[in-house]
């Protein structure tokens, strides 16, 4: 199954359920939103397969947060305040017909999904994403640019030898300047230059360490777009879940099932961190067996400098 950022903000969820007991309601939409905007002249009225559940407050379509300033129980209805679009930090957007209407949601999808790129993004101190480039190479040059690439680290360089055999050869001397002259290279430019030199005309491949790519859309698929293995989809979920729960007390999370009560004796204040605590740990622990993985995978090979 291919991994999206939609599959794993819905996996987050899943997994900090279990942790709040907590039932967040909901309805839908019986009428689309085809406006961005409300204004106290003309406010957007949400029209509602149920209001029995509305209130003043938030509630949550696709990925937008809405503020209600308003609600009408015959007319199943929800008045939006003139700041209410966009609530929070979040996009205001147009919803289809039958959308998805959370009420007052205890982790909003636009808060889960930013968990789990603050998470990709701190993993590039610990994990690399691995890609590669390459160039033909010609024999009146030796020094050749990457631009934009933002590498860290270069893995190997090999070049591909003339014949059948379709071989790649290493190539052993060579410099990397990770902070290239942007005058004579362009702004963002790095270079490499290389000490021997393959057969001019043969392309050059060079792999190399980079730190991980954020989400920007929901479909975008785990490994293409972060440059991680799919084993390091767990990591991440761990990651996320752990910083979002870091701010949550089970004990004041809203309950809404029958057994509210029995579960709040239970869960007394400041049980979160304890459950928080438990998620860091194996968050630690997976992290650090990936990071052991790619060491093994990609041991430090030893090159030659022309200085």
């Amino acid at each position: 199954m291919t991994t999206t950022l939609a599959n794993m903000i819905d996996e987050v969820l899943i997994n900090l359920s279990g942790y709040t007991f907590q039932q967040d309601r909901a309805t839908h939409l019986t009428a689309p939103v085809t406006t961005t905007t409300s204004t106290s002249s003309s406010p957007l009225i949400l029209s509602l397969g149920s209001t029995d559940s509305v209130g003043k407050g938030v509630v949550e379509i696709d990925e937008e947060l809405i503020w209600v300033d308003s609600y009408d129980r015959v007319a199943n209805t929800a008045t939006v305040s003139p700041y209410g679009r966009g609530y929070l930090g979040t996009t205001a957007a147009t919803h289809l017909l039958d959308a998805k209407v959370t009420i007052s949601p205890t982790f909003p999808r636009f808060s889960v999904k930013r968990a789990i790129n603050d998470t990709i993004r701190s993993l590039g101190a610990s994990i690399f994403a691995v890609k590669s480039t390459s160039f033909v190479f010609n024999a009146a040059q030796s020094t050749y640019a990457f631009n934009n690439l933002d590498i860290k680290n270069i893995l190997t360089v090999s070049w591909e030898d003339i014949g059948p055999s379709k071989e790649w050869r290493p190539l052993r001397r060579w410099d990397f300047d990770s902070t290239a002259d942007a005058t004579a290279w362009g702004a963002g430019a790095q270079t490499i230059t290389l000490g021997e030199a393959p057969i001019s005309g043969r392309t050059v491949r060079v792999v190399y360490a980079a730190d991980p790519t954020a989400f920007t859309t929901n479909a975008q698929v785990y490994t293409t777009q972060t440059g991680l293995p799919e084993s390091t989809r767990d990591v991440v979920i761990l990651g996320a879940a752990y910083r979002l729960l870091t701010f949550l007390d089970p004990a004041r999370a809203s309950q809404v099932s029958p057994q509210a009560d029995e579960t709040d004796s239970k869960r007394p204040y400041g049980a979160s961190q304890s459950a928080t605590k438990q998620l860091y740990a194996l968050y630690t622990q997976r992290l650090n067996e990936e990071t052991q993985s790619q060491q093994q995978n990609y041991p430090p090979r030893v090159h030659f400098s022309r200085r």
